[in-house]
């Protein structure tokens, strides 16, 4: 959840001061994470008509308020997108977007399934917890992280709209008629989209937007190295509060104690995963703060 200051929902590009924008505040290694979650987000299309397949008969209340979800989701990545061509002139959302949808479209979005990749509805609600638990708290690091005033702005509206999303899905989660998954099976889907945050989406967008067009054939992808690089700039941004509060909330969306041991346990693995895919070794003081 975003602190400090709450944004209403149903913002728009136009109440971002975008006049404020300075410069000699936007670092390039944050301007790279920008770009990359910018593609992320812009490509919540795909995510809409996909859970709209898996709740196929759920009724068009529910199929509207993923497809407002969805527009949400594209706006942050649209915004993100404009200030990224604010700090770097260079830089073209359109066109990296197009790169990285060549390059990236799993399965489960192209094929007409309408059972869900985990398995069960509720399977899905808890991995798309996961997911807003993760963006949320980002998206609050990196409000922390800059200096920036626009981006600042900007970082605090976006995570104080998925932590909505958050309530959202776990409020989906309650509502199925489905059985209920047993406690192990949670743990199974929650653990499985943690480590999932180390696929080609993130990697392959970090890769579209540090590698240009021209030097593919001469640095081709490789999701190893693009995997250490994406990470060790997201250890700039993340901070040991972030991932705890990520833990906190995935802890609740699989029925543990938001503030018992499981949750201060995950904190701490998700925090050695986080170092050991940027291929730190030690922690530094300001990391651990």
């Amino acid at each position: 959840m975003s602190e400090g200051k709450v944004y209403k929902q149903g913002w728009s590009p136009d109440d971002i001061p975008w006049e404020r924008f300075d410069r000699s505040k936007a670092a390039p290694w944050m301007i790279d994470a920008i770009k990359a979650a910018a593609l992320v987000e812009y490509n919540a299309p795909d995510y809409v008509v996909y859970l709209k397949r898996v709740f196929h008969d759920a009724g068009p209340e529910l199929h509207a308020t993923i497809e407002r979800w969805g527009r949400e989701e594209a706006q942050h990545g649209a915004v993100l997108g404009r200030w990224a061509e604010t700090a770097d002139p260079s830089y073209k959302q359109e066109e990296a977007f197009a790169r990285f949808r060549r390059g990236y479209r799993p399965a489960h979005f192209a094929d007409d399934g309408t059972v869900s990749v985990r398995g069960s509805r509720r399977g899905e609600m808890i991995a798309r917890c996961v997911v807003e638990s993760g963006t949320s708290s980002y998206y609050t690091a990196i409000r922390d992280a800059t200096d920036e005033p626009v981006l600042k702005e900007i970082a605090g509206r976006i995570a104080t709209d998925e932590f909505r999303h958050y309530k959202l899905f776990y409020e989906t989660f309650h509502q199925q008629d489905e059985p209920d998954l047993p406690f192990w099976k949670k743990l199974l889907v929650a653990a499985g989209r943690v480590t999932e945050s180390g696929d080609d989406e993130i990697v392959y967008s970090y890769y579209c937007v540090t590698v240009p067009a021209d030097q593919e054939a001469v640095r081709p992808y490789d999701r190893a190295t693009y995997s250490r690089l994406s990470f060790g700039t997201s250890l700039r941004i993340w901070r040991r509060r972030h991932i705890e509060k990520l833990a906190q909330m995935v802890a609740k969306a699989v029925g543990a104690d938001p503030q018992g041991r499981m949750a201060k346990l995950a904190a701490a693995l998700v925090w050695r995963m986080l170092r050991l895919r940027a291929g730190v070794a030690g922690v530094t003081r300001e990391a651990a703060a």
